[in-house]
């Protein structure tokens, strides 16, 4: 059976701040699925929060880029935002970037991550959903999944993985896009992969079957809005077993948090805590970054699921890590690295302070 896997989020307001979900939004959200389901538009769908973003994820027979699909997201943001406004949760609407929908929802402010393929026998697919952070944040944890032996023993010992895979990888600021090939051409590939700022892994592909393996979300609002509006909060597809990696490989990278940048106004690096759905509620310095995960197989365009991947215990000590890497980059407070680089903050006001001071700096 050929589907496609959709999942669409935005932030359409916070509660309490930008630190969760209302259950009410969340609700609503399901309303609009189920009316969804009934017309035909999705086969499935499951409604699910990470912090403050609203996650849709649906299964449908409509190919990427569908506008029944994209649209029926925006109305139900649009529908959603309206719940947001009663009850005046913080930042209504603020990833809703336009006020009339126009065939999809890419560049209107939502992440998008979407891949269409034809069901395995057993099809196992794992979500990851992200507050506080980029889209970058995916490059190291999908670099490791895909192509690093040392985090994935099936690149090495499976014959259906041995020929590597291919990275579709863009260039977010000059809109621009390239493929590496792996294993031969990773050193090619991180000089730009390890600059998430600017560079994200947007989809891979199985090199000898050219399947699916892998797609992100890797819109910048702050690209599209001009200024500031949140962090990207990114999504993430990755099928999992037979010939792409295990679920415990795909889970791995997060058992060591790597840092991101994000947390509070966005505008600091901090560490990407794994963490059960009920825990995606950062509230300390708005943080630090949170990261959920949740399992299904699909059957007959039918979502079974979810299961919690991230509820595991096993990752207790990577929350006890990720808490001790944030507690030392607080004490850092205002200064660089816990700081973004100021090239990050020109979307801040960074740029009304430097015209003030402007005639203030003389030549040495």
């Amino acid at each position: 059976m050929n589907v496609t896997l959709s999942v669409i989020k935005a932030d359409i307001g916070g509660y309490v701040g930008h630190s969760s979900s209302h259950p009410d939004v969340l609700e609503n959200a399901d309303k609009c699925m189920k009316r969804a389901v009934k017309d035909g538009v999705i086969l499935d769908y499951h409604v699910t929060k990470c912090g403050d973003d609203l996650q849709l994820i649906m299964t449908h027979q409509l190919g990427e880029n569908s506008e029944k699909v994209h649209k029926l997201a925006w109305d139900s943001f649009v529908e959603c935002t309206q719940i947001a406004r009663t009850l005046k949760l913080h930042g209504a609407g603020q990833d809703l970037l336009s006020d009339a929908f126009s065939g999809n929802v890419k560049g209107m402010g939502p992440g998008v991550a979407e891949m269409q393929f034809i069901e395995r026998q057993a099809e196992t697919v794992i979500i990851f959903m992200a507050d506080k952070t980029s889209s970058g944040a995916w490059n190291l944890p999908l670099y490791e999944m895909f192509a690093d032996p040392m985090n994935t023993i099936g690149l090495v010992i499976a014959d259906n993985m041995h020929g590597g895979f291919s990275f579709e990888v863009h260039d977010v600021k000059e809109h621009k896009k390239i493929t590496f090939n792996t294993p031969e051409e990773v050193y090619d590939m991180l000089v730009f992969i390890g600059a998430p700022s600017r560079f994200a892994v947007k989809n891979i592909y199985h090199r000898e079957t050219k399947e699916i393996a892998a797609a992100s979300s890797t819109q910048k609002l702050s690209l599209m809005a001009g200024r500031y509006v949140g962090k990207d909060d990114p999504v993430c597809i990755v099928r999992s077993q037979g010939q792409f990696p295990a679920v415990g490989e795909v889970l791995e990278p997060f058992a060591n948090p790597h840092i991101v940048e994000g947390w509070m106004r966005g505008s600091h690096n901090g560490p990407l805590m794994p963490v059960s759905v009920e825990e995606s509620n950062p509230s300390w310095f708005d943080g630090p970054p949170r990261v959920t995960c949740l399992g299904f197989q699909i059957a007959n365009g039918k979502l079974v699921g979810p299961r919690d991947m991230f509820q595991d215990l096993a990752f207790d000590f990577a929350r006890k890590q990720a808490l001790e890497m944030a507690y030392y980059l607080r004490r850092m407070g205002p200064f660089e690295p816990h700081r973004l680089p100021l090239e990050e903050m020109e979307y801040t006001t960074m740029p009304q302070v430097q015209k003030k001071l402007e005639g203030r700096f003389t030549q040495l």
